[in-house]
């Protein structure tokens, strides 16, 4: 960003997320409750097998004889979860709203010398395209 910044000081450069599809941030967000919902059964001691009259799995009889490691371990394998669900690797790179660079569809991050060049081309191209101010004598 500073090298593009000391070489281009009229560009603005935005960075923003690039969502998801809609069914990796439903499963995101559900995980989200569902894991507290299961930190907290377990911090409570309150078998939800029961309810459904169902035995109670062996790990979760391990959860209870180990709280405070169960709700880490249940905390860090959902977080892991939820961000590979709302990561979609995107680098996209746009000039005047025209796509110059997308890792989507490339598969690799551009290296320094490919963007500066890739932007001196777009530039030279704006500025050719740009009618010349006309003169009057």
């Amino acid at each position: 960003m500073r090298v593009i910044s000391q070489r281009y000081p009229d560009i603005r450069i935005e960075g923003e997320n690039y969502l998801p599809q809609p069914i990796y941030r439903h499963i995101a967000s559900f995980l989200s409750v569902f894991k507290l919902v299961l930190i907290g059964l377990i911090i409570v001691g309150k078998d939800p097998f029961a309810f459904f009259g169902m035995q109670a799995p062996s790990i979760w009889q391990w959860g209870q004889e180990n709280k405070v490691y169960a709700c880490m371990m249940v905390f860090f394998l959902s977080n892991m979860i939820e961000n590979q669900c709302m990561s979609t690797g995107a680098f996209e790179i746009t000039l005047n709203d025209v796509p110059v660079w997308s890792k989507l569809e490339s598969g690799h991050l551009p290296s320094m010398q490919q963007l500066v060049q890739i932007l001196d081309n777009e530039m030279k191209l704006n500025v050719h395209m740009e009618p010349m101010p006309h003169h009057r004598s």
